[in-house]
């Protein structure tokens, strides 16, 4: 199947996290990338998180189980 990240929540996780500390950016140490990426996880706001996996096809296959 051809590559489909909006079908795959994690890749639009990526996406906000590349966007909020990752893009166009060089770390010196794997330990500032590691503080970096620490430093946003903690920072995303519930409701980024949400409107990311609450996905209308997400819900559908969940309420069909």
């Amino acid at each position: 199947p051809p590559y489909t990240p909006e079908m795959n929540p994690i890749e639009q996780v990526w996406k906000e996290i590349r966007k909020r500390g990752f893009k166009n950016k060089a770390f010196r140490t794997l330990e500032d990338v590691m503080n970096q990426l620490q430093d946003i996880i903690q920072e995303l706001e519930k409701e980024v998180i949400k409107s990311i996996v609450n996905r209308r096809w997400i819900r559908m296959l969940f309420e069909n189980r």
